[in-house]
């Protein structure tokens, strides 16, 4: 089952091999009905084969191809949308090992097709592509390096160029690709850590969310004596930032520090904002002018939420940002958040983690799993107890605010897990609250 919610994804070559890719390839390009697909891929060691074949697959359904090389997936993103083509297809497992890899599709203007939006319809298709005779003519293939336009793209979302030292982790990954001609554009200081492309991940997984992966990091930062750090992930959508005493910056209190310098570019924009977020970042937008809405977690849904609502900059706990970089192109990009943080130090001219303490202010659980088994069952009977709280959303899983504490409840796309985010106004009752929260849901059907 290689088709997931937001991505196909699986083993090489057990679970996906070139056959599989070139079919994947017919399948996409029938679906879109398209004229021309940008691909491009990552530098794990079976993606060139991979590429290879899922081209000559949307060629043989005569559909154009403008193979991009290696990128990050936002560099993918970035060329579906200044050249103009039908879709992208991404040959990336992103953060996930090195012996797995994927593709993330989109279509025109970098709209991301997922499992309600195209993934299933696509998945039908391949048995019947895969032996399909090749249409005629078959679709022509250009290579178009778009790697300086996409410098200038990133550069877009901020102003300063401040007298800075910044430690960066791209971890072998493909935010790597880009970041010579970008530092050079910028003139900080830096401490470079595995820039170079590498598939096999020699040194951690490309994972920032892991503590692990951020130790070499940390021990960058306080080497040098960086105003702080950025660890990028596999194929360099998602960013994770380190203040300058080596301490991780949760990424929900990034989005609201971001949020107030994007919002410097429109004022009075609309700011959306993941729905497991602190308390502080809604108060956050609000107090910066902004109007802040949340939004559902994964993103295919934040990005539809952009489009729908014309919010101007979004964040996810995951380390994914949304930039609306011009009136077509709304897409999360680590490599722009990192350039967007530049300004937060220029303007402040404080220490990131003084600016950061403020923000502080609540008392998170992080994210618990918990194994049952039936997680509607359990959201409903939860939900039933809490009808009288201050708010109660069925948006994603279930979420619900009390004066001075609130509690997200989600299933697992995958697995038979429900996930609580809890948060408190002080460490004592958000202790509270997330024990009774633990102990109801093992009472109501721990698996």
């Amino acid at each position: 089952m290689i088709f997931k919610a937001y991505d196909i994804r699986g083993i090489v070559p057990d679970q996906l091999d070139p056959k599989l890719a070139y079919a994947i390839g017919r399948a996409t390009a029938r679906h879109f009905e398209a004229d021309t697909l940008a691909v491009g891929r990552d530098a794990r060691p079976h993606s060139p084969d991979l590429c290879e074949a899922l081209i000559e697959g949307i060629r043989d359904e005569g559909t154009h191809v403008v193979d991009l090389g290696l990128v990050s997936t936002p560099m993918l993103y970035f060329a579906v949308d200044h050249l103009e083509t039908d879709g992208g297809v991404m040959v990336t497992a992103s953060h996930n090992p090195s012996q797995y890899n994927g593709f993330k599709l989109c279509r025109e203007h970098a709209i991301p097709v997922g499992e309600a939006s195209g993934l299933r319809e696509i998945e039908k298709l391949v048995p019947a592509r895969a032996s399909a005779q090749a249409v005629t003519p078959r679709g022509e293939l250009r290579v178009e390096a778009v790697l300086d336009e996409y410098v200038e793209h990133v550069l877009s979302v901020g102003k300063g160029r401040p007298s800075l030292t910044v430690a960066i982790d791209c971890g072998n990954g493909m935010a790597g690709r880009a970041l010579g001609p970008l530092l050079d554009r910028l003139g900080l200081r830096t401490e470079l850590l595995y820039v170079e492309p590498d598939g096999t991940f020699p040194n951690h997984e490309a994972d920032p969310l892991k503590l692990e992966n951020l130790e070499d990091l940390i021990a960058a930062v306080t080497r040098v004596g960086a105003d702080f750090g950025v660890a990028f992930d596999g194929d360099g959508d998602r960013a994770v930032f380190v203040d300058d005493a080596g301490e991780p910056v949760s990424s929900d209190l990034v989005t609201a520090l971001l949020a107030r310098y994007q919002l410097q570019r429109v004022p009075g924009g609309r700011v959306l904002y993941d729905l497991r977020s602190s308390k502080a970042v809604r108060e956050e937008i609000v107090a910066a002018g902004g109007t802040a809405e949340m939004c559902r977690v994964g993103h295919s849904f934040v990005k539809a939420q952009m489009r729908e609502t014309g919010a101007v900059f979004a964040g996810e706990l995951s380390g994914h940002f949304y930039f609306r970089f011009s009136p077509t192109l709304v897409a999360d990009d680590g490599t722009a958040a990192f350039v967007a943080m530049l300004d937060v130090l220029a303007d402040r001219k404080e220490p990131l983690s003084k600016i950061v303490a403020p923000l502080r202010r609540y008392s998170a659980s992080g994210e618990i799993n918990r194994r049952v088994r039936d997680t509607d069952a359990v959201i409903g009977a939860v939900a039933a107890e809490h009808t009288g709280a201050d708010e109660v959303s069925r948006l994603d899983g279930l979420l619900v605010r009390y004066a001075d504490w609130w509690f997200n409840l989600r299933p697992s796309n995958t697995e038979p897990v429900l996930r609580l985010n809890l948060e408190a106004d002080t460490r004592e009752k958000m202790e509270l609250e997330r024990d009774r929260m633990l102990a109801r849901i093992e009472e109501l059907g721990a698996a």
